[in-house]
């Protein structure tokens, strides 16, 4: 790919900051910062990236009964692409637990120019992302050709091959424990949705509307404002190996450049570029944060807050709410797009009378009005898990567990326990020695 030079690329930026009054250079300075190199504005800014990293926890389960039905598509048979074949990755807001109910973004990255879209989900299933492809090909400036994915079963199902057979999509997995196969969508959920959202645990339908606005924001800073460099040449000579890059570009750039776009579409986003001020949607985009935030899921939990929207230039909350990128309930949508399927039903006994505890249960107090916002798993009141104080049988001494009402739990404390395993270990052992002597004598 062929791209401007070294000095024209870095002015991507630059022209806008200058455009809306927010950046004013000498010639000196202006001299200095097209010269710098890439090496040294790493330099420079590794500092503020190395402060507190933390790494998010996998939630991919396989699906393996369509695996033989999705063809296997490598990172290395994307040479001769076009705008419109995509990589998806789904991201779990989950904390450091995977139980219980949280949020996730499902992540598209256009593998031709770099062009993302990331969509809140408010459940990790496969219904969340057929609608969540339904709003994207709805956003998206170009058609979705293609769709490359991870074999998550929240992607390898009967109802997602369907939808891209009929929907005329190439529908390709990448290969098991390999994710190198699906380098551009995975670098985009560590550079934007990690960088931006972070690793907190988000649950609930008002996480989930902050998040939807949040993403409104971000996509335009993103596919308009945000450059990247492009791989062209990879190269082995003995032990070194060489790459070659082209012009640091911006995915608005690069789809303008492929000249996939009528020319309504390409002055509809050329004019929304020079009308977007990139300082002014920075800072929503912290304000937008800030509002997120609130909503993470902490002990004790967040008071509610109200849905902080994205305002585009020139329009009212009124007018940016009929925005096809707002967040919609789920419960307000059509069912995905799936073969309904008659549900087996056993045999149906009628009651002869009332449950004897029918009265002791409606006048109960429900747990979820305490703490509306919170998952169900974790709520205090009446929660699922208890706190059991117990005595150990081996040493004694009180300890404690958390578990739920009819659970069983060991009898022995830690210590006890790991002692008791070891003599049993022990105990095995030895009578598998013996039993190997007498089988040699």
């Amino acid at each position: 790919m062929e791209g401007q030079d070294g000095e024209n690329g870095k002015l991507f930026l630059n022209e806008p900051l200058e455009r809306h009054g927010h950046l004013a250079l000498s010639p000196e300075v202006r001299t200095q910062l097209l010269s710098l190199s890439p090496a040294t504005a790493d330099r420079l800014l590794r500092p503020l990236r190395e402060r507190a990293r933390t790494r998010g926890i996998g939630t991919t389960k396989a699906g393996t009964l369509l695996k033989h039905k999705v063809p296997i598509r490598t990172f290395a048979e994307w040479d001769d692409v076009r705008p419109g074949f995509m990589e998806a990755d789904l991201v779990a807001h989950c904390g450091t637990r995977a139980e219980g109910p949280y949020l996730s973004s499902l992540v598209l990255t256009d593998v031709a120019t770099g062009w993302t879209e990331c969509l809140p989900l408010l459940r990790h299933g496969y219904g969340d992302v057929l609608r969540a492809l339904d709003q994207v090909r709805g956003l998206l400036p170009f058609p979705l050709r293609g769709l490359d994915t991870d074999n998550g079963s929240e992607f390898l199902n009967f109802p997602l091959l369907e939808y891209c057979a009929r929907a005329e999509i190439t529908f390709t997995r990448g290969r098991a424990y390999r994710k190198n196969d699906q380098c551009d969508v995975e670098q985009k959920n560590g550079s934007i949705v990690r960088q931006i959202v972070g690793y907190d645990r988000f649950a609930g339908e008002l996480a989930y509307r902050q998040l939807a606005e949040l993403y409104r924001a971000l996509r335009l800073y993103v596919n308009i404002f945000q450059p990247s460099l492009k791989l062209v040449l990879k190269r082995r000579e003995g032990s070194q190996v060489y790459r070659r890059y082209d012009a640091a570009q911006t995915p608005l750039q690069r789809l303008c450049a492929a000249a996939v776009l009528d020319e309504a579409s390409r002055a509809r986003l050329v004019a929304l570029a020079e009308a977007l001020d990139p300082v002014q949607a920075l800072q929503q985009l912290h304000l937008l944060q800030e509002a997120l935030w609130r909503h993470a899921v902490a002990s004790p939990p967040a008071p509610p807050a109200p849905t902080v929207q994205f305002i585009l230039p020139n329009t009212t909350p009124a007018g940016a709410a009929a925005e096809s990128g707002v967040a919609v309930s789920p419960q307000a949508r059509h069912r995905p797009p799936h073969p309904e399927r008659p549900l087996r039903r056993g045999t149906q006994i009628n009651a002869t009378r009332a449950h004897p505890r029918v009265d002791e249960a409606a006048t109960r107090a429900d747990p979820c009005a305490a703490q509306p916002e919170r998952p169900a798993a974790e709520r205090s009141a009446d929660g699922l898990r208890k706190e059991r104080r117990q005595q150990c049988q081996g040493c004694g001494d009180p300890f404690s567990v958390f578990a739920l009402t009819r659970e069983r739990t060991s009898a022995y404390c830690a210590r006890c326990g790991d002692e008791r395993r070891r003599a049993q270990a022990r105990t095995r052992m030895q009578a598998l020695r013996a039993r190997h002597r007498t089988e040699a004598g």
